[in-house]
């Protein structure tokens, strides 16, 4: 899974790069923005494979019937979303200032595959099958990078590269379709609504609420630098999102213990110590990279992007601490959302405001740095104290009890 996720956020990467050498500052800029919201897109996805996962590791008795249904919302969802999405591109087209509605429209075209991986990941997740999945993965970052950059080498316009990314998000769907093409059926014919464990409704609301949480992540993870867009001048803009790419990498470093450690974290048996171990790995890899900056610095600040940016060199090792932060919070809104936790996901909404505010009052980068990761520290702090270090109860807490169905 490790290397797999490195491949795939490789891959993305590389098409980024490649793209904005084949396209131009015009055409890139565009493509981007398009890029961009692809990824607000991917909360939906997300949130189906976390629902998913949750739901198969914690009922293995219920298998079939749970991915019948889970499957069943994915295609609800990329329908509707692509749906949705074909509906506002002439908006799309205009906020973006676009030069056609051709690349609007194939962001709707690439929502569907990409919401429908997500409930095939889930399911595969929750399985624990680590192969097919990782298959999933490497299918969705190489074939963006091969089939993207020979589009737009193509013909290097906005439509020829949003084509290209929509034909590569198809492939991730037909891997995961071919992984789970021979599922076992139940042994019963399929049950009446009324009937169900597993309502289609029922899973519709867990995974609007887990969209929206991890929608909450990504609004706090990504604030700072639109922020700084407002408060600082476009040369300090400039050096504090240089910074920021040493922040993702750090996020995204250990990707593969969440995506591992989840359906450990869903069953109450294992949940707690799951998640102490991928907390201890995650901080030690965030360790090791905050190390590797204090003793590669030069290394570090090429990574960043070169001398013209040298100006962060020395705050470097806090952008590293800032990414290990994030990790950890990424973790733990996964660890809340493995036990359908409510409450801890408006503490998130809270960090975000409190980010907005208090960046805005920042006029250098050094006071924006300490101000985001002051914040962030906050919130991991207390999440720890609510989900991890919280003393354990003979009964479960209100905010982890499953929620009523149509059966009950």
């Amino acid at each position: 899974m490790a290397v797999s996720i490195s491949i795939a956020n490789v891959g993305t990467y590389g098409f980024t790069v490649l793209a904005a050498r084949i396209l131009g500052p015009h055409q890139y800029g565009a493509v981007a923005a398009l890029m961009a919201t692809v990824l607000v897109t991917s909360v939906l996805p997300l949130g189906l494979q976390a629902t998913g996962a949750r739901r198969v590791s914690a009922e293995p008795e219920h298998r079939a019937e749970i991915e019948r249904e889970v499957l069943r919302v994915g295609w609800l969802s990329a329908l509707g979303l692509g749906v949705l999405l074909l509906v506002a591109s002439p908006a799309l087209e205009r906020l973006l200032r676009l030069d056609s509605l051709a690349p609007a429209m194939l962001v709707a075209a690439t929502s569907v595959p990409l919401t429908l991986m997500g409930a095939q990941s889930g399911v595969l997740q929750g399985e624990r099958r680590w192969a097919p999945l990782s298959l999933i993965y490497l299918a969705l970052g190489i074939p963006r990078l091969v089939i993207g950059v020979a589009f737009i080498a193509w013909h290097p316009t906005q439509t020829f590269a949003m084509l290209g990314i929509a034909i590569a998000a198809v492939c991730p769907a037909v891997v995961g379709w071919l992984a789970l093409r021979h599922r076992p059926r139940p042994a019963e014919a399929a049950p009446a609504e009324a009937d169900r464990q597993h309502p289609t409704a029922d899973i519709l609301r867990e995974t609007a609420h887990n969209s929206q949480a991890l929608l909450a992540f990504f609004a706090l993870s990504n604030a700072d630098i639109i922020v700084a867009r407002h408060t600082l001048d476009s040369h300090q803009a400039g050096i504090y999102a240089s910074g920021l790419i040493l922040t993702k990498a750090m996020l995204f470093l250990p990707q593969f213990v969440v995506v591992v450690a989840f359906p450990d974290m869903s069953t109450a048996e294992s949940r707690r110590p799951a998640l102490l171990r991928s907390l201890g790995l995650v901080a030690v890899l965030g360790v090791l990279g905050i190390a590797g900056v204090l003793l590669l610095p030069r290394l570090a600040l090429a990574f960043v992007g070169g001398s013209a940016y040298s100006q962060v060199s020395g705050q470097l090792w806090l952008f590293a601490v800032l990414g290990t932060v994030l990790s950890m919070l990424q973790l733990l809104v996964y660890a809340v959302l493995a036990r359908s936790g409510r409450r801890p996901v408006l503490f998130v909404w809270l960090a975000f405001s409190l980010l907005i505010v208090g960046g805005l009052q920042a006029t250098t980068v050094t006071w924006l740095l300490w101000t985001v990761l002051t914040v962030d520290s906050l919130l991991l702090l207390a999440l720890l104290l609510t989900d991890v270090l919280r003393p354990r109860q003979l009964a479960p807490a209100a905010d982890d009890l499953p929620r009523p169905t149509p059966a009950a």
